[in-house]
């Protein structure tokens, strides 16, 4: 019996030892002198928007931001003074939030309501991209807005439209 179990092991230690050769001898080999080149098409990516090239000057940002918000034109001694106040501060992006923030606290602004807004979201998003970026908005865009104003309830059209206003797109045309 002890005989017979010896021979087992020595079986096994044997196919071990051929198993093991064998991978060794047919293992992976690195090929010598051989490289590889990947050949990969150029893909223009652009986004809508981004080609606008030309900065609003500071008329134009002032009264087109209350055109936008007002449906009419501004008064030239208000144009002026607020034209004034932006040239004489140092903080470009500071200014620009505070006539933003005027406007749309003032009298007489249109914006939607809440109630119209969440009616018809998916027609508010086309029609707030439309009035300040003079486009459309993309399947993302679009898809990203409806579900921000979807599910936040804190999300109204005051907040919506002065994201928009003090966006690096609205700034440019």
């Amino acid at each position: 019996m002890k005989k017979n179990n010896f021979s087992i092991k020595i079986k096994n230690i044997a196919l071990f030892l051929f198993v093991l050769v064998s991978v060794t001898i047919t293992s992976c080999k690195k090929e010598a002198n051989k490289s590889y080149i990947y050949d990969v098409n150029n893909v223009g990516v652009a986004q809508d928007g981004v080609a606008k090239p030309n900065v609003k000057s500071t008329v134009e940002f002032i009264s087109i931001a209350y055109s936008d918000l007002y449906g009419t034109t501004i008064d030239q001694t208000k144009l002026t003074d607020l034209g004034t106040a932006y040239n004489a501060f140092g903080d470009k992006k500071l200014i620009e939030d505070l006539i933003i923030r005027n406007f749309l606290n003032a009298n007489g602004v249109s914006i939607p309501t809440l109630a119209a807004m969440n009616t018809d979201v998916n027609q508010f998003v086309i029609n707030t991209y439309k009035k300040f970026f003079n486009r459309e908005p993309n399947e993302f865009e679009l898809w990203q807005m409806k579900s921000l104003i979807q599910t936040d309830v804190n999300t109204t059209p005051e907040l919506v439209y002065y994201a928009f206003m003090t966006s690096n797109e609205y700034r440019y045309y």
